[in-house]
């Protein structure tokens, strides 16, 4: 399995802005998070990107990848018809080729060489089938993210094979149908915002939205669960939702905290929480 291609969806209502905005990378240099997003993939090897927008947006996202070494076209989306939908408006994109897939409100930081997006690419290309990034999750967060059960694959490290995809299932069921060897009690994977897909998720995608209405994504990825082998990865790092209270500003401080001028960032951040305290003490 050779991952040239990414797809990345930022069109739905809440989400339209979010890639939009800006924040400083760990070289220094101010970014757009959707730029980030683009370094994410190219890190993995990815030479082409699809961006599916909400209609009207391309030229607004087109000035933020102006100059990326990346091949980046920008899909609309024409209705709102699910996360799932929006996945399938890139089908002529990606064609018979397997893909990465990026949501546009998410930013991962991961300490080393290897980014988030290359390990899993580099573990869909060793197990040759599809594989979804996966952190392990308390119960009470369940409603949030689309959750997976399986088994272990032996002899690997941190791959499940994938049985059942509920997508925020309540806690009876991820109780009943969600169990993955390995993890506490309360505890279950839930997807980490990328994954590599196959072809197969499109003729899916396809069949379900011919019956009418919304469509999610775990929908497809449940089917695809029964198709084929197809795996979770549980990644190291931490995701930042760019769209929550303080989400950018954690991915800020989590990127700053870990790029070259970490010790810059800590001083400030102390300084900051220093004056704070003498502040507070003054008043007392």
């Amino acid at each position: 399995m050779n991952i040239k291609k990414a797809v990345v969806t930022a069109a739905a209502k809440g989400q339209r802005n979010l890639p939009m905005q800006t924040l400083i990378d760990g070289q220094g240099n101010e970014r757009s998070v959707l730029a980030v997003i683009i370094q994410e993939a190219l890190r993995a090897g990815v030479e082409e990107i699809a961006v599916v927008v909400h209609p009207g947006d391309a030229d607004a996202y087109g000035k933020l990848v102006e100059g990326s070494p990346a091949k980046v076209r920008f899909i609309e989306q024409k209705e709102p018809r699910g996360y799932g939908h929006a996945v399938w408006c890139a089908r002529d994109f990606t064609g018979a080729d397997s893909f990465l897939h990026l949501v546009g409100d998410h930013i991962y930081v991961r300490g080393g060489a290897v980014g988030s997006a290359q390990e899993l690419v580099e573990a869909a290309a060793a197990e040759d089938c599809a594989v979804s990034g996966v952190q392990v999750t308390r119960e009470n967060l369940l409603p949030y993210y689309g959750t997976v059960g399986g088994q272990r694959v032996a002899g690997s490290n941190g791959l499940y094979r994938i049985e059942t995809v509920i997508e925020k299932p309540t806690p009876t069921e991820a109780e009943q149908s969600l169990a993955a060897p390995g993890l506490r009690s309360g505890q279950y994977l839930c997807f980490y915002g990328m994954h590599v897909l196959s072809p197969a998720v499109m003729e899916i995608l396809e069949r379900l939205l011919a019956a009418g209405g919304r469509v999610t994504l775990s929908e497809a990825l449940a089917e695809l669960a029964r198709r084929e082998r197809y795996l979770a990865l549980i990644q190291a790092g931490r995701r930042f939702d760019v769209g929550v209270k303080y989400g950018l500003f954690e991915a800020q401080l989590a990127i700053g905290l870990s790029g070259e001028e970490r010790d810059v960032v800590l001083a400030r951040l102390l300084d900051v929480l220093a004056n704070r305290e003498a502040a507070s003490g003054a008043r007392a």
